[in-house]
Parts: C-alpha cells; structure tokens; sequence
C-alpha cells in the first residue's frame, strides 16, 4: 500500500511538474518572440523621442526666459536706470 500510495506521489509530481515547466517554457518563447521585441523596441523609441523633444523645448524656453533677463538688464544700463 505504501509503495503504491508513494507510485501515485511521485506520479503526480512528476506530471505537475512537467507541465509547469512546458507553460513557462512556452512564456518564455513568447516574450522572445520577433513580433513582441520589435514592438517593444518601438514602444522604447517613441518614448525617447518624446522625452528628447519635451527637452528641447524646454531648453528653448528657458533660453527665451534669459534672453528677456539680458535684455531688459542691457536696456537698463550699467547703474539699472533705463537708457
């Protein structure tokens, strides 16, 4: 009865471990797939790219904002009187 109950165990381990193992394997094989790298990789680009142009724009606004600073220090003169 022992050896029996122990068969049917090792049995049913064996098979469930089995199949676990197949559905992560076949997981595995479908995050690697062609299609999903590539869409991710575009996903990934996209992203950059937005984040480059918000940077940009950014950077354009914060030259405006000095060039209004130098400007209106230039039209004030040396001891900040207008001219």
């Amino acid at each position: 009865m022992r050896r029996l109950f122990w068969l049917a165990a090792g049995l049913a381990a064996g098979a469930t471990g089995a199949i676990l193992s197949a559905r992560w394997a076949r997981r595995q094989a479908e995050r690697a797939s062609p299609v999903r790298l590539a869409r991710e990789a575009r996903d990934g680009l996209l992203d950059l790219s937005k984040r480059v142009a918000e940077s940009i724009e950014e950077g354009k606004r914060a030259m405006r904002e000095r060039e209004e600073e130098v400007r209106s220090s230039l039209e004030r003169g040396p001891a900040g009187r207008r001219a």
